[in-house]
């Protein structure tokens, strides 16, 4: 269900490989990415290589961040001219927004990052080879891509004590689940999600059967206690990621940042046939839903009809009843007290 959420940008300029010893010198290029090359069954929706990115730096601090883009499920949607998703990653993260390691205002300027690029339309859930028509046949390996980048973060950073788990637009949706796999790795460590950029997502049985028959979701549902008896539809839901990862690690930290007229999650809607009117309605009930099953989530409902804000500068800029969004994601990942900001009115123009 939270798989609507449409391309975000992503674009990338930032090519160097080089990677820097934090131990070393703490200062040394703040901007140094190593590129990973898993191999295996790794692979983007065409079938070329996947790879991810690594910036070593703090190694008790790391973000898992999966990257924004579209997702597809259809012969239309899934067609090479669609714009829907990417193929083949060749660069790490722009230098903006969180990803501005020297602005003295980032809360995640000394933190390393595993930056998972997003190159399979299944919003980095999928684990299914599917034919949508002679000749176009995708390959939804997003579960695949993301498991090989948290075994390298297990491995690379086993004494983390702390992992933010975050996400924008597509990545978002995924972030919760991968929240939990963190937890199963690294069951020491304090765990935050902040996902950006899919919180209407309409929480509809159809929609969640399409997309699991789609991208095989039924074949990646965790073996928790918690997801006995659970359907591929459930897990595949707007809000069973979020209730699921909270049933399976209470102690995980749920956030979630949106605009409350998202114009992006807006058009996401028409491609199922779905009215999205009042999109902060859409926010309001799938945060209720989450909540009702005993799972707390934090929410930064912005005004406008922007999508996303994490990996730009609306990062440090943003504000919501006087309160911006650097200061609460900061005290948000240090574990200081976090109230809700929900601004009510806040349509556009």
């Amino acid at each position: 269900g939270a798989a609507l959420a449409l391309n975000g940008g992503g674009g990338d300029d930032d090519d160097d490989t080089a990677s820097a010893s934090w131990d070393d010198d703490p200062s040394a290029d703040a901007t140094a990415w190593e590129q990973i090359v898993p191999g295996g069954d790794c692979q983007c929706s065409d079938g070329s290589e996947f790879n991810f990115w690594v910036r070593e730096a703090d190694p008790e601090k790391v973000v898992f961040f999966f990257q924004d883009g579209g997702n597809c499920f259809s012969a239309e949607t899934c067609a090479p001219d669609s714009g829907r998703y990417t193929t083949t990653i060749t660069e790490g993260p722009d230098q903006e927004g969180m990803f501005d390691f020297a602005d003295e205002r980032n809360p995640f300027a000394d933190y390393s990052v595993v930056f998972v690029p997003y190159c399979t339309g299944d919003v980095h859930v999928g684990n299914a080879t599917t034919e949508y028509a002679p000749g176009l046949t995708i390959q939804h390996k997003g579960y695949v891509n993301g498991t090989a980048a948290l075994d390298h973060l297990a491995a690379t950073f086993p004494g983390a004590t702390d992992v933010v788990v975050m996400g924008e637009s597509a990545g978002s949706a995924a972030a919760p689940l991968y929240a939990g796999l963190v937890s199963d790795r690294l069951p020491d460590t304090k765990i935050t999600v902040l996902a950006n950029g899919s919180g209407a997502t309409p929480d509809l049985a159809a929609i969640s059967g399409r997309l699991a028959a789609a991208w095989g979701t039924g074949n990646v549902i965790p073996p928790w206690p918690e997801n006995a008896g659970l359907t591929a539809e459930q897990w595949t839901s707007a809000s069973g990621l979020f209730i699921q990862s909270g049933r399976h690690d209470p102690e995980i930290v749920f956030a979630r940042v949106d605009y409350a007229y998202d114009a992006r999650q807006q058009l996401g809607f028409s491609h199922f046939g779905v009215p999205a009117e009042d999109l902060l309605s859409r926010i309001d009930a799938n945060e209720t839903q989450i909540e009702s099953a005993g799972v707390n989530l934090l929410s930064y409902i912005a005004p406008g009809d922007d999508h996303t804000a994490l990996s730009d500068e609306g990062f440090y800029t943003e504000t919501v009843n006087g309160e911006k969004l650097v200061d609460w994601v900061t005290r948000l990942i240090a574990g200081e007290p976090v109230e809700d900001a929900h601004r009510t009115h806040c349509r556009a123009g």
